[in-house]
């Protein structure tokens, strides 16, 4: 890679970039929202046209349970290295995109306003496959071909946990197999740095219910009929204190403690509580101060048990006074490296006939275990280091994200390194309304990802250099 590639594909890319756009805002018109089973089939057909009009073969996977996965495949150059081979892990389904009322234009219609692109999905994660067959098309037009083999695994049900992935890359895993895998999000951070994570949290997200009666009655008989919702809060309560310490006896079994390399890293990262704040509008102060902890250490290297939702009676306009039949809580964990969602839901299970709640029943919506890529080796800091040169500025590379997606079943099943880029920004708002990227930083996205392919053999060269040394 030398600074005259980096200029020529900067160039090339403000030329394509329209019709890139163009195409991003074609794509994101498929509302595709797999909680929904929305428009799953028109969109895997699209997708399938992307890359086969960017030069690629695509095969659409359906022979198991679930939403198709679809099968890229781009051939290294004659000038390239077909020994060498990156994978690209995207997702072509979106969140639903309530509440409508929040939204300044329509989710699903493209809209371009003070130089960002507004859409359900834009950020999370259409924009970035668009960005990253971009890049393959700018390459093939500047080198005459691709330095190396790319693949995709493009799926359709990651908004709602991928329950069906790991059965394809247990039968496919031969088809995916790869070198290294770029994930599919990352953005800019509130002091405009690039950020990226080698890694991601697990999850176990568990459903409780309480059921005390057939039907929901007058309140009046409160004086004595219990109550299910007053039931289950009291439940929920025993599992963690006002001090936010989670009291599920098991909960932290298994937890890896972090390498020295990992707690650099977090050390490393940048923290701002003002923004935070600010970008939230947060009423009261982090909880990570009553605990007098790092909250940059609490975001990756612990785990959380969060109140999503909570359904019971009566919540429309108004009063009415009944004593609900029932009650429903959404709780997600998230886990760290060594814990395990089946643990998890064993353990509360426990935890709530322990403390007589026999009657709650606690059912599991979505497992993942947490994943992290090995932080020496060489594909890392090629990923970092293209970054750098690209924006002009030291990006940030954490451990792993907060959030979580299927990166441990791609760690286990192909073995490989993992980076997650792409081009969101802190303000990208996905899964909330108003989703939406910059352009500038889709332009940029698509110039990182052509410059990081450049090299990639030469840093998939060092890293068996290394191997071979060591022996």
């Amino acid at each position: 890679m030398t600074n005259q590639n980096l200029v020529e594909l900067k160039n090339v890319t403000k030329e394509s970039v329209e019709s890139a756009v163009d195409l991003l805002k074609e794509y994101l018109s498929f509302p595709t929202i797999s909680a929904q089973n929305s428009a799953i089939p028109e969109t895997v057909q699209f997708v399938v046209k992307m890359i086969e009009e960017a030069g690629g073969e695509a095969q659409t996977l359906d022979d198991l349970s679930g939403n198709p996965v679809v099968y890229g495949y781009f051939p290294a150059g004659s000038n390239g290295d077909s020994s060498k081979t990156l994978l690209f892990y995207n997702h072509y389904d979106v969140q639903p995109p309530e509440p409508l009322d929040e939204w300044n234009s329509e989710p699903f219609e493209a809209t371009i306003r003070d130089g960002k692109l507004f859409a359900r999905g834009v950020a999370d994660n259409k924009g970035d496959l668009v960005a990253r067959l971009t890049a393959i098309k700018i390459l093939q037009k500047t080198q005459g071909g691709l330095p190396c083999n790319i693949k995709f695994l493009i799926e359709g049900e990651e908004e709602i946990g991928s329950p069906n992935l790991e059965p394809y890359l247990q039968k496919y895993r031969d088809l995916f197999k790869a070198d290294a895998c770029i994930w599919e999000f990352g953005g800019k951070d509130e002091q405009d740095r690039i950020s990226m994570v080698a890694g991601i949290k697990g999850m176990a997200y568990l459903e409780l219910t309480c059921v005390g009666a057939d039907i929901d009655m007058h309140s009046s008989v409160g004086a004595y009929v219990d109550n299910a919702a007053w039931r289950l809060v009291q439940a929920l309560a025993t599992m963690k204190n006002q001090q936010n310490e989670i009291l599920v006896e098991g909960f932290y079994d298994g937890m890896e403690p972090p390498t020295e390399a990992v707690m650099e890293a977090v050390h490393a990262l940048p923290f701002n509580e003002e923004a935070v704040t600010n970008l939230y509008g947060l009423r009261r102060p982090l909880i990570t101060k009553a605990k007098d902890q790092d909250p940059r250490e609490a975001m990756v290297l612990q785990p959380t048990m969060t109140i999503c939702g909570l359904v019971s009676g009566y919540t429309g306009e108004g009063s009415k006074t009944v004593l609900p039949k029932n009650a429903k809580a959404k709780v997600d964990c998230r886990l760290v490296p060594g814990q395990d969602p089946d643990h998890i839901l064993e353990c509360v299970q426990r935890h709530l006939e322990k403390n007589g709640f026999h009657d709650i029943q606690v059912t599991s919506l979505n497992g993942q275990k947490a994943y992290r890529s090995d932080f020496s080796h060489p594909f890392i800091s090629h990923v970092m280091e293209s970054a750098q040169e690209v924006y002009g500025k030291e990006g940030i590379l954490a451990p792993n994200s907060a959030g979580t997606g299927p990166m441990y079943i791609f760690g286990e099943q192909l073995q490989l390194p993992i980076v997650s880029t792409g081009v969101g920004w802190v303000g990208s708002k996905a899964h909330a309304p108003n989703e939406s990227i910059r352009l500038q930083d889709f332009e940029n996205g698509i110039v990182h990802m052509a410059y990081m392919l450049l090299g990639f053999p030469a840093a998939l060269e060092s890293s068996q250099e290394n191997v071979e040394a060591s022996k």
